[in-house]
C-alpha cells in the first residue's frame, strides 16, 4: 500500500523535515510523487520504528543505516546489541551512584556539605569525569565507572558513595 507523506507524518509521529532528512541519509526512500507530495510504501512505518528504537538505544544514524534492508527489514548484529546493552548497564550504574550520592547530600546531617566525606567523594568523581571529559568523554566514563565499581559492595550492583 502507498502512503502520502501526510499519512506517514500522522502515523509515525515524525515531522516532514525528518522524513526528508532520512531520505538524504539513505535511511528511507520515497516510491514516487503525487503532484508535489512524496509517496512511500507502507513498510516505511516499520523502518521509522526501527530508526526510533535505534536512536533511543544510542545508535548513530550511520550505525542504523548499516542495519537496514529494503522493505522495512533489518540485519541487526546481535553482538552490537549486546555491546550497546553493556554500555547502557554501565551508564545506569554511574547514574545510580550519582543519584545515591545526591540523595545522601540532600539528607546529610553534616552542618556543611563540604565537611561530609561522601560529598567530597562525589565531588572528586565529578571533577575526575569533567577533567577527563576534556580529553574524551568515553575515557572519563570508563574511569568513573571503574572507580564506582570498585566501591560497589557487589559486582553488578550500584555503588554507594561512603
Amino acid at each position: 500500500m502507498t502512503l502520502d507523506i501526510g499519512d506517514v507524518v500522522a502515523r509515525a509521529g515524525v515531522p516532514p523535515s525528518t522524513l526528508r532528512f532520512y531520505e538524504e541519509k539513505g535511511l528511507i526512500a520515497a516510491t514516487g510523487r503525487r503532484g508535489l507530495r512524496r509517496q512511500y510504501d507502507d513498510s516505511v512505518l516499520q523502518t521509522l520504528s526501527l530508526i526510533a528504537l535505534g536512536r533511543s538505544a544510542g545508535f548513530s544514524l550511520d550505525d542504523i543505516a548499516g542495519m537496514l534492508l529494503p522493505q522495512g527489514k533489518a540485519n541487526i548484529d546481535r553482538e552490537r546489541l549486546q555491546a550497546k546493552a553493556e554500555d547502557i548497564d554501565k551508564t545506569i550504574r554511574q547514574l545510580s551512584a550519582l543519584r545515591d550520592g545526591l540523595r545522601h547530600a540532600a539528607e546529610c546531617p553534616a552542618t556543611e556539605h563540604l565537611a561530609c566525606p561522601q560529598f567530597q567523594r562525589l565531588m572528586r568523581l565529578a571533577s575526575m569525569k569533567g577533567a577527563k571529559g576534556a580529553k574524551g568523554a568515553k575515557g572519563a566514563r570508563r574511569a568513573s565507572a571503574s572507580s564506582l565499581e570498585k566501591r560497589s559492595p557487589r559486582p553488578g550492583k550500584p555503588a554507594t558513595l561512603r
